[in-house]
């Protein structure tokens, strides 16, 4: 009883001398979750929690053990949405539209976790555990057009991909305490009885063992062992009995080749910073795309409504083409032939009118599904009209920088080139650690241990024939106290040094990792220099389609007003019976088509303009977007005022 007392109080003094790893300002678990740790952490900086950092171990002891909390998904849109909806509408400026797509946007909401996971590799690196790595992308299916046509921003969509960790095997960082505790009783039946007094051994034995170990970033390791054996036997040959002996061993073991130094040892910590990075990039690019794409949608939905206009007016022309005909013809003054092309052509554009009005209502719906996280789940949110409120205007007068300017702009501010970047840095981590593990294997070991023996004296001691009983040393008399004094005392140490060499003879497995780390860098750099080109090729057609686009607003404009022309003279003719029907229509048509393609001509100039911001990196300096304010999910800015004349709801 009194030895399983010693390993209860030996067992409470290690874990209340374990030292606090680790430690983080805890946030309180939601309330009703009494069971929930409090892991979660805020940078003062920023809303995000803060996963790379553990649980404090002191004083709460079990908070390490126990699962992280993290909040549950919130599928509830922003309050903005219903201050926007007012009488089956929503009056939609392209400021709330983004500030929307900020809030509510499924696409933004995924991407909200990619640095919170990386987050996590960076714990795993504290505690030398391999990392996981960033892998990401960016997502459109939110945003994704449907038969509207609507553009989804131009440029690629890559994939974002950590390197590959080469070198050493990394050292465990967090302290490990292990220990054991076991007891048998066992009899061994003996072919002679010189050595035990007795031809059936009985022996009953408690055994227990400790170990606390840590390593170093400097790839140093070092571990305090406690072994402790009790045992009481009938064996009259001992002189104690029971008897408990018990060793204390100190094992220092640092790494002189592979495995040395901080910078080695340390690199998934870097690496792992380095990534946090990168996601954080990856958000800002996932914005930009979200931001891109929300403008485009808006846009392509201003000019669908401008065309359902356009229609109108086409349609309502063609009706009162048909009318006057029916009217003369009445009277005697027209062919009934007339009514029928007049009819005809009111039937094509009804027609017309009818896909320009299912056209809008499909592009309602790819918005609101971009900005609202239930999408037309809701039946108000479903039932209801956009409206928008921002007018597609094209300036007179084109303001262009000079190319070079927004080359260097782009190069500089371009998300996914710092993307690309960061990865080359890791990758010049990655080739160091797997140059070092070229090296042979070459480690000094150094045990210091100190023994101990205790028991009682044995009532049943019978010495060999021939010889002498002799008085058993005081030294050794006693319990676990005994013990203890014995090994702080030093009275029976053992030293021991080492050093421990391993030479791989061909060293294959090595040279195929440092020919791969150096491919890999190799392909490192082509990918900065490659990403580099795709930009420069994005901003030079950006610009080209910004021109172009202006020289087709210019054209069609002039277009449209040739056609008024005609279509009056051919009117005023017609009136004056000096030209027939068909060519009316035919001005008619010609008419309603110039005006259609104005239209679009106006909408790709202003989505060539939204174009050549994503290019060259200056979206979200252009729309006022703060990253803090999308991380958070929640934009500062009140929604727009409704006009006090407020656009007709869509037809």
């Amino acid at each position: 009883m009194r030895f399983k007392t010693s390993l209860t109080l030996l067992l409470s003094a290690s874990l209340l001398g374990q030292p606090v790893w680790g430690q983080a300002t805890t946030a309180s678990a939601p309330a009703g979750d009494s069971q929930a740790p409090a892991l979660k952490t805020s940078r003062p900086d920023s809303t995000r929690p803060d996963y790379s950092k553990g649980a404090i171990w002191w004083p709460h002891f079990t908070s390490v053990y126990r699962t992280t909390y993290v909040a549950p998904v919130d599928m509830s849109n922003s309050n903005r949405l219903d201050r926007l909806l007012r009488e089956g509408n929503i009056y939609l400026s392209l400021g709330d539209a983004i500030a929307l797509a900020l809030e509510n946007n499924l696409d933004v909401a995924i991407a909200r976790y990619g640095p919170l996971l990386v987050d996590t590799d960076i714990l795993r690196s504290r505690a030398g555990a391999p990392i996981r790595g960033f892998q990401g992308g960016i997502s459109t299916s939110s945003t994704a057009s449907g038969a509207g046509g609507s553009a989804t921003g131009g440029g690629s969509v890559p994939t974002i991909q950590s390197v590959i960790i080469g070198g050493p095997t990394l050292v465990p960082l967090d302290p490990m305490f292990t220990g054991s505790i076991g007891w048998g009783h066992f009899s061994t039946p003996l072919i002679n009885t010189v050595n035990t007094g007795t031809n059936t051994q009985v022996l009953q034995a408690g055994t227990s063992a400790f170990t606390y170990s840590q390593a170093f970033l400097t790839g140093t390791s070092v571990s305090l062992t406690m072994n402790n054996r009790a045992t009481n036997s009938n064996v009259v040959r001992n002189v104690f009995n029971p008897s408990l002996s018990s060793s204390a061993s100190l094992t220092f073991v640092q790494n002189l080749t592979q495995g040395f130094g901080r910078s080695l040892n340390s690199r998934n910590i870097l690496i792992a910073r380095n990534n946090r990075e990168v996601s954080d990039l990856a958000f800002k690019q996932q914005i930009i795309s979200t931001v891109t794409q929300v403008e485009n949608l808006y846009w392509d939905l201003v000019s669908f409504i401008e065309d359902v206009r356009v229609k109108q007016q086409a349609l309502q022309t063609s009706q009162k083409l048909y009318s006057d005909n029916k009217r003369q013809v009445e009277i005697g003054t027209l062919a009934p032939i007339e009514i029928v092309r007049a009819e005809a052509e009111v039937a094509s554009r009804e027609q017309d009118l009818t896909i320009s009005q299912t056209q809008v209502q499909q592009q309602e719906v790819i918005i609101k599904n971009a900005l609202s996280k239930s999408g037309v789940a809701t039946p108000a949110v479903a039932d209801a009209h956009i409206i928008p409120t921002t007018r597609l205007d094209v300036p007179k007068v084109e303001a262009i920088e000079p190319i070079q300017d927004l080359i260097a702009m782009a190069l500089q501010s371009r998300p996914e080139l710092a993307q690309s970047r960061i990865n080359m840095t890791n990758s010049d981590i990655s080739l160091r650690a797997t140059k070092n593990a070229l090296l042979p294997t070459l480690s000094f070991q150094a045990i210091l241990t100190n023994n101990a023996l205790a028991g009682q004296v044995n009532e049943s001691f019978a010495a060999f024939p021939g010889t002498s009983t002799q008085t058993p040393s005081s030294l050794f008399l006693g319990g676990f106290g005994t013990n203890l004094s014995q090994i702080f005392d030093r009275k029976f140490p053992d030293y021991s040094v080492q050093l421990n060499l391993s030479i791989p003879v061909r060293n294959r497995s090595a040279q195929a990792d440092m020919a791969a780390a150096q491919l890999q860098h190799r392909q490192s750099e082509l990918r900065v220099a490659q990403s580099e080109n795709a930009v420069r090729v994005e901003v030079r057609n950006a610009l080209i389609g910004l021109q172009q686009a202006r020289a087709r607003v210019d054209a069609a404009i002039k277009a449209r007003i040739l056609q008024e022309q005609t279509l009056d003279a051919e009117q005023k003719k017609y009136a004056l019976g000096a030209e027939t029907i068909y060519n009316v229509i035919l001005a008619q048509r010609d008419l309603a088509t110039a005006q259609s393609t104005e239209v679009a001509a106006r909408n790709n100039y202003t989505k060539a303009r939204v174009e050549i911001d994503r290019a060259t990196g200056q979206t979200l300096g252009k729309q006022n977007v703060s990253l803090e304010e999308a991380y958070g999910g929640v934009v500062s800015k009140p929604p727009d005022p409704i006009p006090a004349t407020p656009p007709r709801p869509n037809p």
